[in-house]
């Protein structure tokens, strides 16, 4: 799953798709409607990709826990965000066991039940995800290389011959 450019905003409810840099905000379109605003400095901007859920281990990247319930499911939909919280509670920790029950809200897991099942109506949960990670390690060698070759090239055909 590609969630780079998916968003979720502070204060405004579903999850938008970031659509271009503007001079002091960002353009986004809302998923579910379709309209596009603007998002300013000053409001909080989080990328699906950089949220992850508390473990007692360490951190399940959200991208993770997506492709958890997915296979739950068997690609299905979820269970109703609007559910008991308790049911909602005793499900999550089906899928994660050992998730902090400390530091992650009923709160937290209406909102990644929300977010999957949106993301799943949008035909947006696509699992890709080993397929892409094994194939951007080779783009990103390719690309990492390529640029030293360049900067050197650069460097050193500017400074001796000068």
């Amino acid at each position: 799953m590609i969630l780079k450019d998916i968003l979720a905003i502070s204060g405004e409810p579903g999850l938008f798709k970031f659509v271009a840099q503007g001079k002091n905000a960002i353009i986004v379109e809302h998923l579910e409607t379709g309209k596009r605003s603007s998002a300013f400095s000053s409001a909080k901007v989080s990328s699906l990709e950089d949220i992850s859920v508390f473990t007692d281990d360490e951190d399940l990247p959200l991208a993770k826990v997506f492709d958890m319930i997915y296979e739950k499911e068997s690609g299905g939909v979820t269970v109703d965000s609007k559910s008991d919280p308790e049911k909602l509670r005793k499900y999550f920790e089906e899928i994660i066991p050992d998730y902090s029950r400390e530091k992650v809200y009923a709160s937290d897991i209406k909102k990644i039940f929300l977010w999957y099942n949106l993301l799943h109506k949008k035909s947006m949960l696509i699992k890709e995800e080993p397929e892409k990670s094994e194939g951007t390690v080779n783009e990103e060698t390719t690309s990492e290389e390529t640029p030293v070759v360049l900067k050197k090239k650069k460097k050193g055909t500017s400074k001796p011959k000068e």
